[in-house]
């Protein structure tokens, strides 16, 4: 069936108060000294880890980022922001000064490496239900999750079990262990972009909130539609700091920046309670907590987003030992240990499921993964157009891709 896409410093000694007259004594003396001086100065060099807010650990580990000068081609297509590209430190802090869960959302994120990327307007929100909805009337598209699956998909398989649906979130009703996520995680008949919860709901008065149940394929027809395309894994993160460089969060340094909350996350104890103390327990409209630098709304927090990237865990070893690499457009196969033999794009900016009890993936730099035919409820997307979509789109006379 369709699946969720499952310091210490050493104390240098003292010398000794008198020194012994004996050549054998003053060499001694002489040695330990040097022993000395070598040790403070590695104490010196190394970046200390005395919190997330602590700029001399950021700065040993993140360059600059050097932002495009070239302008944009014109004005923005309506709802998309220029992001100039430039080049920048791409991954999540190394080591973290993160709690386990944290260190553990960054393992796959590493080593940091330096990528440049070119100019390009982006969706300053996810793709809405009601986008999604012009779309499918415009088209007649039929979504992954409103497909029966076929046996010939799924070799094995109950007939019983081969309907339509998708992967839905269902909290206990008292806490779990957090060591499967089956405890609330659920593949619902009828559950689909309309009916997010199942074919008990729907979207109605719901036309600002983040389409959900979207498979990859889905993603990309209606990129596609309008004009655009999704962003590659390096494109996401460039336009996620907004010109930051080595923050733990698209909006700076603190969680709470201000006392506010910033992002759509997880509050209480997870997975069976959210206080909604950031306002919403469950999905929020979009762009209803602040946007980053680039004026881009719920690059964290609210609902996951798909890029164009197969997923691997050694991907970024691998274009940390490339240099400065242009425009990467991801491995050319999918791997995940963990499940081989499923196909996996990368995703991007947690969602509201997002805890420091259990996915701590808010933090920028951090990478989800998802099988590319499964949709869930805490799942979007949003796409990018390049200078050469954009130039397109004007010569068609559209100033308003999709429409």
């Amino acid at each position: 069936m369709r699946r969720m896409p499952r310091h210490s410093s050493r104390r240098p000694r003292h010398l000794p108060k008198k020194a012994a007259r004996s050549t054998r004594s003053l060499r001694a003396i002489i040695w330990a000294a040097s022993l000395f001086v070598v040790a403070a100065a590695v104490w010196l060099l190394i970046p200390r880890h005395t919190g997330p807010n602590n700029q001399a650990k950021v700065e040993a580990q993140f360059g600059p980022t050097i932002v495009n000068s070239a302008q944009p081609p014109g004005a923005a297509p309506h709802e998309m922001a220029w992001i100039p590209g430039g080049e920048f430190s791409m991954g999540a802090n190394d080591p973290p000064d993160l709690n386990e869960v944290g260190m553990k959302a960054t393992l796959d994120a590493r080593p940091i490496h330096r990528v440049y990327v070119d100019g390009y307007f982006m969706d300053k929100t996810d793709v809405t239900n009601a986008e999604f909805a012009r779309f499918v009337a415009a088209t007649g598209y039929v979504t992954v999750a409103e497909r029966t699956p076929r046996a010939a998909d799924f070799p094995g398989a109950p007939p019983e079990n081969l309907v339509a649906g998708s992967v839905v979130f269902s909290a206990p009703d008292h806490p779990v262990p957090l060591d499967n996520h089956f405890r609330w995680w659920d593949y619902v008949k009828g559950a689909n972009w309309r009916h997010p919860l199942g074919p008990a709901s729907d979207i109605r008065g719901k036309d600002a909130y983040p389409v959900v149940h979207v498979a990859y394929d889905d993603a990309v027809a209606f990129a596609m539609w309008a004009g655009k395309r999704l962003p590659t894994e390096a494109e996401w993160e460039f336009a996620a700091r907004g010109g930051l460089a080595g923050k733990p969060f698209v909006w700076g340094d603190d969680f709470h920046a201000g006392h506010k909350w910033m992002a759509n996350t997880h509050q209480g104890h997870f997975p069976n309670h959210d206080t909604g103390e950031d306002g919403y327990a469950g999905i929020a409209p979009v762009a209803q907590f602040p946007p980053n630098p680039y004026g881009l709304y719920d690059m964290a927090g609210n609902v996951w987003q798909w890029t164009s990237d197969w997923y691997r865990p050694d991907y970024y070893r691998q274009l940390a030992a490339a240099g400065v690499v242009r425009n990467p457009q991801g491995p050319d196969s999918s791997f995940d240990p963990s499940e081989p033999n499923q196909p996996k794009k990368v995703h991007r900016g947690g969602s509201f499921l997002c805890t420091e009890q259990y996915c701590s993936r808010y933090i920028v730099g951090t990478r989800g993964k998802g099988e590319v035919s499964t949709g869930t409820n805490h799942l979007g997307f949003r796409c990018v157009m390049t200078r050469r979509q954009y130039a397109t789109q004007r010569s068609q006379g559209n100033s308003e891709s999709g429409a």
